[in-house]
């Protein structure tokens, strides 16, 4: 009895064999691993029937292997399910961006953006990161401005019209220049110059413009004579006219953003109104206005309404 039941097993496990080789040919290259992976757990269950396992253990192997299999074909039937929604959405996707040059190569977009800011470092304007104040900075805040540092660098290089971007004041033993290694990708190999020198011996004064929501002065234009200086400051205690007096102490001309002559106040919840940005956010605001030459245009893009203030003919 018991040879009888053993090749009846043996008969069922072939038959399994014969459905994997019929599944292994419908599939294609992609399941071949996966394939292997269960005639291996046949022949191992053959194995086991070898070494005098009672009935019952072999007829569970097979049935095991018919649930593995199940699962497996359950498994494949979802791998190309995905594959056709992602090639029918990489379709869509070229169709939608068919004006936008689709046979560029992602290489050519990547040299394309670093002749751009290459020129910009020889003929463009000039934006100065003042990193030497972060002495006085948590480990949080640290964080916080190196993640602000990797969104104003992706801003720039999508721009048109890049700026060239110094960070002064930045030494490479310090705790920002970790936080920027670890949280920011490639950033060794970002295109800007680095340096210890602080900002007001590295350019002439009369050339700086340090850029500060305390200021008297708004900014009327991006002059490419110019230095502007945005302070690598995130503070939340709030301590009030840091970069300005800093400003004031080098004899450096500051302005801030116009935010008072084309915005107003509008109600919130909090009655919450700050002229203080991010740097990347103010950043966002001087990219648009050089590239549009329209202070409103920039506004919008880098000012949000979290911050209390609206454009002057939205409330009209």
């Amino acid at each position: 009895m018991d040879w009888k039941l053993e090749g009846s097993a043996r008969k069922t496990d072939s038959r399994v064999l014969q459905e994997q080789e019929v599944i292994l040919e419908d599939t294609g290259e992609d399941s071949i691993s996966e394939s292997f992976q269960l005639l291996q757990i046949d022949v191992e269950c053959e194995h086991l029937e070898g070494d005098t396992l009672p009935t019952g253990s072999a007829m569970w192997c097979s049935k095991n292997v018919q649930r593995k299999q199940r699962h497996w074909e359950k498994i494949v039937a979802a791998k190309k399910s995905k594959r056709k929604q992602e090639k029918e959405r990489r379709k869509a996707n070229r169709v939608e961006n068919s004006g936008i040059c689709p046979q560029h190569s992602k290489r050519f977009l990547r040299s394309l953006t670093k002749e751009r800011l290459l020129e910009a470092k020889h003929s463009g304007p000039r934006l100065c990161i003042d990193l030497s104040m972060t002495h006085h900075m948590s480990k949080k805040e640290l964080s916080r401005l190196a993640g602000q540092i990797r969104r104003l660098y992706g801003s720039n290089k999508k721009a048109d019209r890049p700026f060239w971007i110094y960070l002064t004041g930045f030494t490479t033993d310090s705790h920002l220049y970790e936080e920027c290694l670890r949280m920011n990708d490639g950033f060794s190999s970002y295109l800007l110059d680095i340096t210890e020198e602080d900002c007001f011996s590295l350019f002439p004064l009369e050339t700086l413009v340090y850029l500060t929501p305390d200021s008297e002065h708004a900014l009327e234009d991006v002059d490419l004579n110019k230095v502007y200086i945005l302070g690598g400051l995130v503070d939340e205690s709030i301590q009030k006219k840091v970069t300005f007096q800093k400003a004031q102490e080098h004899s450096v001309k500051t302005a801030r953003l116009p935010i008072q002559e084309y915005m107003v106040r509008c109600q919130n919840r909090k009655n919450y109104h700050s002229e203080i940005l991010a740097i990347n956010q103010v950043f966002d605001i001087l990219s648009a206005y050089f590239e549009t030459q329209n202070w409103p245009e920039a506004l919008k893009k880098g000012v949000s309404s979290r911050k209390g203030y609206v454009l002057q003919n939205s409330v009209e």
